[in-house]
């Protein structure tokens, strides 16, 4: 989604440009399982990992390319116990490292038990809505998935998906591609938009409960507030009252037909930031929330619905 010089943000692809520049950059990758996969344009996946408590980094080849994620896991960490996955997505430019960094998410991990997947865009962006790549990102993090739950015992009616700018783009792409896989999602200064979203029909086929956070001094907040509106729209989602909390900090909670729930908080004076983050030009210490935690309170209230 964005690019950054210095602490100035800007869209790789900015909206008004969306229709212009799809055939130029649309984005996305596919992944790959254990046992080598035969099937035309896929390669080999590579060796299996060894889950184990800490950071590991894992390779694996996909679609001609070799793809990276690293796995987080916690003190203590065996595969006798299913724990829960949240699969959490960098902004444009970066990699899995800008998003641990940006997020916090491994000290929140090891303080609450679960797993944390970071997946590398390809040429350090994701095929998200409106950019970044060519690539089938959506089947190269559905197979890490895949292994994750197979290979590290991750628990698949706890799976969870969450991302920064272009990685918050990427966590819709995820919710309304990959049915039956996300419980939930939580987008940090990212956005339901673009094309593919003018399609009424472009919406999750299984329940995604969704808590989200919107930056008011953040260019892009009225594209990215219209999109969780009309997203709540499709999905006849009905809203209570808004909450006003410290810092002018709006909080409105929905209930969905499908019996999902959409919470967000609309932050008047962040920027194209992560409110609290744990470092890093996109973090935001003085948001008032920190939406680390309050997107793991959120994951937590909610499992997978059994298909």
């Amino acid at each position: 989604m964005p690019t950054r010089s210095g602490t100035h943000v800007k869209y790789a692809c900015p909206v008004a440009l969306t229709v212009l520049l799809l055939p130029l950059a649309a984005c996305g990758s596919d992944g790959a399982d254990n046992a080598p996969d035969r099937t035309p344009g896929k390669s080999p996946a590579a060796a299996a990992e060894t889950p184990r408590p800490g950071d590991q980094k894992v390779t694996i080849s996909w679609k001609g390319h070799k793809r990276v994620y690293t796995v987080h896991a916690p003190p203590g960490f065996s595969r006798t116990e299913r724990l829960p996955l949240v699969v959490a997505m960098h902004p444009y430019p970066g990699d899995g490292r800008a998003a641990a960094a940006i997020s916090g998410l491994n000290t929140k991990a090891d303080k609450e038990n679960f797993l944390v997947a970071y997946p590398d865009g390809l040429n350090k962006g994701f095929n998200a809505l409106i950019c970044c790549g060519t690539e089938d990102d959506v089947g190269f993090i559905r197979t890490m998935t895949k292994r994750l739950t197979r290979t590290w015992n991750a628990d698949p009616d706890r799976v969870y998906a969450t991302g920064i700018s272009n990685g918050g783009d990427m966590s819709y792409k995820l919710a309304v591609e990959l049915p039956h896989t996300f419980a939930a999602i939580a987008p940090v200064s990212g956005g339901y938009l673009g094309p593919h979203t003018e399609d009424a029909s472009y919406i999750p086929k299984t329940p995604v409960s969704v808590i989200t956070f919107l930056g008011g001094a953040d260019q892009y907040f009225a594209p990215m507030d219209k999109g969780i509106k009309t997203w709540q729209q499709r999905l006849s989602c009905t809203p209570g009252r808004p909450d006003t909390l410290k810092n002018h900090i709006k909080k409105t909670a929905a209930k969905c037909r499908d019996g999902s729930d959409v919470v967000v908080y609309r932050l008047p004076d962040m920027g194209h930031a992560w409110p609290n983050g744990a470092g890093g030009g996109m973090a935001d210490p003085t948001a008032g929330i920190n939406a680390t935690d309050l997107m793991w309170e959120f994951f937590k209230s909610h499992t997978r619905t059994a298909a």
